[in-house]
């Protein structure tokens, strides 16, 4: 299990494994609660935990490489659903 100093002013850093799992990021506010086990941080993110990958850097940039194909016209539509299951053919 990791191990963490408290720092000046009470900082903790949390491990990196730990923070991935938990989709935590800098600037992220987070609950604290003692309990009787222990110390409890519970993310409070802005957003639905379910949806975080969305909203994730890396999506965000293929959210953006995306409307710009879109709005280049590299893009093509069908009208039907056969249409695009043959168009994948061409």
């Amino acid at each position: 299990m990791p191990v963490s100093v408290i720092r000046a002013k009470g900082q903790v850093t949390i491990p990196q494994d730990i923070r991935e799992a938990a989709h935590l990021e800098e600037g992220d506010p987070v609950e604290i609660e003692i309990t009787p086990d222990g110390i409890l941080l519970r993310p409070k993110k802005l957003i639905d935990a379910s949806e975080a990958w969305f909203w994730s850097r890396e999506w965000q940039q293929r959210e953006r490489e995306a409307s710009a194909d879109i709005k280049a016209g590299r893009v093509k539509t069908s009208g039907s659903s056969e249409a695009f299951l043959a168009s994948l053919d061409d």
